[in-house]
């Protein structure tokens, strides 16, 4: 059975008949060729197929591409604008967070759902946040830190800090 839908995809809209079994993982790697988009255990364990669905962090392997039908949906390529990584990649990069690097997608577009939720999150708010991706190369610690540092830098664009 197929289904017509439209998904905002990186801010390019795409007008798809496709299989209403049809994960959103497969659509956006097969069929976008988003290599991005990660698949670790296909079962939503380990959150490496991390995409934002309307700001809101997804595991693209349990989620079907008919059910983004009208949503916009962002994956890592999404967040480069005009050739250059986002504050949050850059951060990931200076603090090391990275390692071999299969988790960071997801792990990244995870902590930019979060930072989109709340621009001010506690150590143990980013822990939470991050809680269900898994990374077998480190501690969590620079990931962690990377993400309070970009936190820390946007409160200070603000004003907020003396």
């Amino acid at each position: 059975m197929k289904k017509t839908v439209v998904l905002t995809v990186n801010d390019v809209k795409h007008r798809e008949t496709l299989l209403h079994n049809l994960t959103l993982l497969e659509y956006l790697r097969e069929s976008l060729g988003l290599k991005g988009v990660k698949e670790g255990c296909g079962m939503g364990d380990c959150a490496a197929c991390t995409v934002l669905l309307d700001e809101i962090p997804v595991n693209a392997c349990l989620t079907l591409a008919v059910e983004a039908d009208g949503c916009r949906i962002t994956t890592i390529e999404g967040l480069c604008k005009d050739g250059r990584m986002s504050e949050l990649q850059q951060a990931f990069i200076e603090h090391g967070a990275v390692q071999c690097g299969y988790c960071s997608p997801g792990m990244i577009l995870t902590a930019q759902g979060l930072l989109a939720e709340n621009p001010d999150p506690t150590e143990p708010d980013v822990r939470r946040a991050l809680e269900g991706n898994l990374c077998r190369c480190t501690g969590y610690q620079s990931i962690v830190a990377a993400v309070l540092d970009v936190a820390g830098k946007r409160i200070k664009r603000k004003g907020s800090w003396a």
